[in-house]
């Protein structure tokens, strides 16, 4: 059951005499795209599926026509927990052709934490493929189905592994039922999508949009960046988070352009389906970009379309920018949330201008404002937090109005928890977020920054930087790190030698270093610092054990 929804009447009053909100919902968006690019191909898959506009209508509306004999009606959730195919844009359609409010899991989470999602969302159909990467969802979904209320059906697809139980299957649905949608509307007002956000489920979040906030979100996207149908998106991207629904499903849509999925990601792999799809442009986290880019460095592949990528999750080093524009990619830092979609970014012909000194400017109807504790302005330059206000802004926490009315005022203004600076033409530059501080010393030093410093380091081919625990500061810093193939070691004085010669200030130079495998991540891109502090916080405790012989990594 959905409920929490706010919306500041006078907002509203806005939006719709500016034309920014209207009666549109985004079946509307796609019935004008399905009839005017029928033949166009709408989506294509690294697993061989191509399909077009005409080709998506029709098989949604099979879809659309199961979910209606299974007694969904307008505003009803359907939950969907489903890799980077294909499929995922076949049911999101099917959903807006019922009026249905689709609710996307990460597909990592498991059977506990899916069932608290969906309680939490009182989702009546859940769909999952049978099996994927060594996880059997289906087994999975049966062991904790009694202990969903509200769920009445399940839906399954066999790509990979035939079904074991008697449970119906994307397959026996478009060979049983014939296209058809509800005769029941959503409104433009009414939720399209609940999106979680990023972190462990305990504290996650549903957070509800509109269809009025998606369509405005993406309609000033495209026009900001130029896009047409012409251009062909890359997403390698979840499309459970805002990054892979909005700019890789909704955005080309609305324009009858393609998408090109790529759900098992390599960067050699990556380049060789830009190329062979001729993708124009693409979005996600910097390990993307990376990957990519040092394919192109080691002499192996080049890019011949991909005139930009959109940059999200944090901060770009200037370097990476200087570098992706030596291989002809303009890359762009994107800022935004999945409670405020990306609204501030720098636009393509700005990307070696800026040099990643910004991180973005707001699009069109969009306002933003960097405040101190008590919410009020702070001057250009200084650090403090970024509130934003806008047509794309969300309406609420899925049934949680406390969550809700902390961070969303009653004049619509979102406040993020990220640090930023203002600038000129209301530019900003994140920081990081207000928990990414590191006190030390009584001196607050932000992690983002640091990790900055010590992806300079030629050996470093990712990091994260978090405060240590330490009983006469407080906190000391500690930097975790991935070395580039080839690198055997690197110790804490040849990092701060480094920093020497970079003329780093002191104080922002690592106190410990770890050297680790990969940086736990979230699959949207972020640091999982929790876990980072946890596993220091063992490693710690290891120390302290008697004949523990120190690894020499502390300084």
């Amino acid at each position: 059951m959905i409920d929490g929804i706010k919306i500041n009447e006078n907002n509203k009053r806005i939006y719709e005499e500016k034309g920014y909100w209207g009666d549109m919902t985004l079946l509307d968006c796609w019935k004008e795209s399905a009839r005017r690019f029928k033949d166009r191909e709408y989506v294509v898959d690294d697993r061989g599926s191509r399909l077009t506009y005409g080709e998506v209508d029709e098989k949604a509306g099979a879809i659309a026509s199961c979910f209606l004999e299974m007694g969904i009606r307008s505003g009803d959730v359907i939950s969907i927990q489903i890799p980077v195919w294909s499929e995922f844009v076949l049911f999101t359609i099917a959903c807006f052709k019922v009026g249905a409010v689709i609710n996307p899991i990460a597909i990592c989470y498991d059977g506990e934490e899916i069932a608290r999602l969906m309680n939490r969302s009182g989702s009546r159909i859940y769909i999952c493929p049978t099996w994927h990467h060594d996880t059997d969802y289906e087994e999975q979904i049966l062991s904790v189905k009694e202990r969903i209320e509200s769920l009445e059906n399940v839906v399954l697809l066999d790509n990979l592994r035939e079904k074991k139980s008697g449970l119906i299957t994307l397959r026996e649905i478009l060979a049983r039922y014939q296209p058809a949608e509800s005769d029941e509307r959503a409104g433009s007002n009414d939720i399209a999508a609940v999106l979680w956000t990023s972190g462990t489920t305990g504290d996650s979040k549903g957070v509800m949009l509109t269809h009025n906030n998606i369509i405005f979100s993406e309609k000033h996207f495209n026009r900001e960046l130029g896009l047409t149908k012409e251009d062909i998106m890359f997403m390698p991207a979840p499309l459970n988070h805002a990054t892979g629904f909005h700019h890789g499903i909704i955005a080309p849509m609305l324009k009858g352009a393609k998408v090109v999925l790529q759900y098992k990601f390599k960067g050699r792999d990556a380049v060789d389906l830009i190329n062979s799809e001729k993708c124009t442009y693409s979005m996600g986290s910097t390990p993307f970009i990376f990957d990519i880019i040092d394919e192109i460095r080691k002499g192996k592949a080049y890019l011949g379309s991909l005139k930009f990528y959109l940059c999200g999750g944090s901060p770009i080093p200037s370097d990476m920018v200087k570098r992706a524009h030596g291989y002809g990619i303009k890359l762009c830092e994107v800022y935004g949330s999945t409670e405020s979609v990306p609204h501030a970014f720098v636009r393509p012909e700005q990307a070696l201008a800026y040099m990643g000194s910004i991180s973005g400017i707001p699009m069109e109807g969009v306002e933003v404002r960097i405040v101190d504790d008590s919410r009020k302005d702070v001057p250009a330059g200084v650090m403090g937090e970024e509130a934003s206000r806008g047509p794309n802004v969300f309406v609420g926490y899925l049934n949680d109005r406390a969550a809700t009315d902390s961070v969303l005022d009653d004049d619509g203004w979102f406040y993020s928890g990220d640090l930023c600076t203002g600038g000129e033409k209301n530019s900003i530059r994140v920081i990081g977020r207000k928990k990414d501080m590191i006190i030390r010393g009584g001196e607050n030093l932000n992690s983002n920054l640091i990790s900055e410093y010590v992806s300079t380091h030629p050996k470093v081919k990712d990091q994260a930087v978090i405060g240590m625990p330490d009983e006469r500061l407080g906190e000391r810093i500690c930097a975790y790190v991935v070395l580039k193939k080839g690198a055997e070691s690197l110790g804490l004085e040849e990092l701060k030698q480094h920093l020497k010669q970079k003329k780093v200030p002191k104080r922002f130079w690592p106190e410990r270093i770890e050297i680790i495998d990969s940086i736990w991540r979230t699959d949207s891109g972020k640091v999982k610092k929790g876990l980072l502090s946890e596993d220091l916080r063992l490693r710690m405790k290891r120390e302290e054990e008697p004949g523990f012989a120190a690894a020499g990594v502390r300084s």
